[in-house]
């Protein structure tokens, strides 16, 4: 029960232990929700002090909702001691959409005679396969949101239980639900209200099965991917060793996938250095705001981490479906809404992958030829969060890089239009469905520890030298760094005309050129902010989306850029609130925030599912090594007899 490590992943005992203390203490009255039921991580100064065989106290926090009040209990349990350490009443604040309850708001709205006149006005009768999408509400000062935890509730219309929903929106109906309740607080009918007549649900439909897409192709031949020696990683107990690179494996309901502890073995000058790069990385929030200012629409705005949970709907991967090749799993243990330990088999892959030329030169006068392949370590999750897929994809280089991808996939939420009209915020994907223009903006909260705490952040960026003496050919241009001393100075945009890029560097730890060793972030693919105005609620509800770099110094309560509790929440809270303490950033323990992601114009070929489109950032070593880390991987005859080519096929 008490893990081999501080960090060790939440076992089900653990969780068990966790209800029987709360339920002795009558923590969990009759009808009480658990939100849920994480590891209490220890400071990181404590994890850092750990060693093998030292006693473990285990504990856990709980976040009890005693009833439909906006009152929780936050509860932190020594599941080792088997007692409450900590108990905190929280007031007015709300948790993650809870699962039990948003069913109860599904079954809630077809039981009400206003929906049911509502679909009745469009022609729909048969209630059985009508889908009801419980969202967040945001916050926007109506009636209906003050003192509740609420859902809107939008609605599509499947035929039968295996069809796509998403192809026959009904437009123009959106319904408040009482969470705590389970009660209708009000149907609103846009058409009805207004006099005019209802947008008709479309008729054609958008599956996307094996069976419903006509003849598949023939011509794709099986690609194997094979490692007779198994495997060149070792995980045991969440601790994943691979090459030089060493980690332990968590995992956050909200956040999902947590890397702990990310060192690297440097075997340069002799004996081999364990070196840090990085304490913690996750991501901290996301949020996808939508476009379409009209009534229908406009008010959605959906924080899929905070006010979902990335690791609530992770799902049980599949060998050779959602991973290829030579694969490790890891299950995962959370609590349900009753407190007891929930297992979700396969949720975190572990395996290789070759990604092309590592490096490679001829030279021209000898004609000699060295070439390396380069390969990756990948740890993946995938999220379904309600009509969307998010693949979350780790990798770790030979050469010391370290970079996030995600992965997007899944289905648009869809809205109705009338056949034969444009909507000026929305792509028409089916005749009477348009898919709303929207956001996926997400944020890693990086704390890095480049050999040690002692760390700053530099901006660095090209600069133009004007012509002139020192510059004869008007060709000249530097790297330009500025320390970021501050947090108000640390609220930064990416700029691809000047290369922009973030260092973090130990100017106490030098490498063998007498340099600061770093690593920098570096933004690799689309890295939009928040479009939203910033009066807006969504921008005051995310304000980390405002700027693609926030830095602070380390605190452990600090982990959430829009705060513990965004659902419903009327903003203000995380990222700009603690930095407008605007703390000293230089030469100490910093955490990088970075915002990137997409902004999703729809396209026809985006449906009925769309393609896989992808985001991130890369973690790349700058100064961290004397020169290239990757020089001693071996080539890819090695091994091979004199003469054989790398390829086994042709010649």
């Amino acid at each position: 029960m008490t893990g081999a490590h501080p960090l060790s992943l939440l076992s089900p005992d653990e969780v068990t232990a966790a209800k029987e203390v709360l339920r002795e203490a009558g923590e969990l009255p009759e009808g009480a929700a658990v939100a849920h039921v994480v590891l209490d991580e220890p400071h990181k100064d404590d994890v850092a002090a750990w060693r093998p065989g030292v006693p473990v106290d285990r504990r856990v926090r709980v976040l009890v909702v005693p009833g439909p009040e906006l009152t929780m209990v936050e509860l932190v349990v020594s599941v080792t001691a088997r007692s409450i350490l900590r108990r905190e009443v929280i007031e007015g604040m709300r948790p993650a959409l809870l699962m039990g309850e948003s069913l109860m708001c599904i079954l809630a709205c077809k039981a009400h005679p206003d929906y049911v006149a509502a679909l009745a006005r469009r022609g729909i009768v048969d209630l059985e396969h009508v889908q009801i999408d419980p969202w967040p509400a945001g916050a926007f000062g109506y009636e209906a949101e003050r003192g509740r935890r609420i859902a809107r509730c939008i609605s599509f219309v499947r035929t039968d239980a295996d069809d796509n929903g998403y192809a026959r929106p009904v437009e123009g109906v959106v319904v408040h639900v009482d969470l705590g309740r389970g009660e209708v607080i009000e149907v609103i009918d846009h058409a009805e209200r207004d006099g005019v007549e209802p947008v008709p649900v479309a008729t054609s439909g958008a599956r996307y099965g094996r069976d419903d897409v006509g003849p598949l192709r023939s011509d794709l031949r099986p690609i194997s991917i094979t490692q007779p020696e198994g495997p060149s990683f070792t995980v045991e107990d969440g601790l994943l060793r691979w090459q030089r690179w060493s980690l332990r494996l968590g995992w956050d309901p909200y956040e999902g996938l947590v890397l702990h502890q990310v060192t690297y073995d440097d075997p340069s000058g002799g004996d081999v250095r364990t070196r840090s790069v990085l304490h913690r990385a996750s991501i901290s929030e996301m949020v996808v705001p939508y476009g379409d200012p009209g009534e229908g629409q406009g008010w959605k705005n959906a924080f899929d981490a905070g006010e979902w949970g990335l690791g609530r709907m992770t799902q049980p991967l599949t060998l050779g479906c959602d991973c290829l090749g030579e694969i490790r799993y890891v299950d995962v243990t959370m609590a349900d809404e009753r407190c007891d330990p929930w297992i979700v088999p396969n949720a975190i892959c572990l395996h290789e992958e070759d990604v092309g030329i590592g490096w490679k030169h001829v030279d021209l006068l000898t004609g000699r030829h060295e070439v390396r392949r380069s390969r990756r370590m990948v740890i993946s999750h995938i999220a379904t969060v309600g009509n969307y897929e998010y693949g979350f994809f780790w990798y770790l280089y030979l050469d010391g890089g370290i970079q996030l991808e995600v992965k997007l996939t899944g289905i648009m939420s869809t809205q109705g239009v009338p056949v034969g009209t444009t909507n000026p915020f929305a792509t028409t994907v089916a005749p009477g469905v348009a898919a709303p223009v929207h956001q996926h903006l997400f944020c890693a909260r990086l704390d890095l520890d480049v050999d040690g705490t002692a760390n700053r952040v530099e901006e660095v960026e090209a600069e133009v030298l004007p012509a002139g003496r020192d510059n004869p050919w008007a060709n000249a241009f530097r790297a330009r760094a500025t320390v970021l001393e501050r947090e108000c100075e640390a609220q930064r945009e990416v700029s691809p005309s000047t290369s922009r890029s973030w260092r973090v560097t130990n100017v106490g730890v030098r490498n063998g050129l007498d340099q600061p060793v770093g690593y920098k972030l570096v933004p690799t693919m689309s890295t939009p902010t928040l479009l939203a105005r910033p009066e807006s609620s969504v921008a005051r509800r995310a304000g980390f989306a405002r700027h693609n770099l926030w830095v602070t110094p380390y605190h452990p309560d600090e982990r959430r850029a829009a705060g513990d509790f965004p659902n419903q929440h009327e903003g203000g809270d995380g990222l700009p609130l603690w930095s407008d303490a605007d703390r000293d950033l230089v030469d100490t323990d910093v955490v990088l925030w970075y915002s990137f992601g997409l902004t999703h114009f729809p396209r026809p070929e985006d449906w009925p599912v769309m393609p896989v489109e992808c985001t991130g950032f890369l973690l790349s070593p700058c100064g961290f090594f004397d020169r290239n880390p990757a020089l001693d991987v071996p080539p890819p005859d090695h091994g091979l007899p004199p003469g054989e080519h790398c390829s086994h096929h042709g010649t």
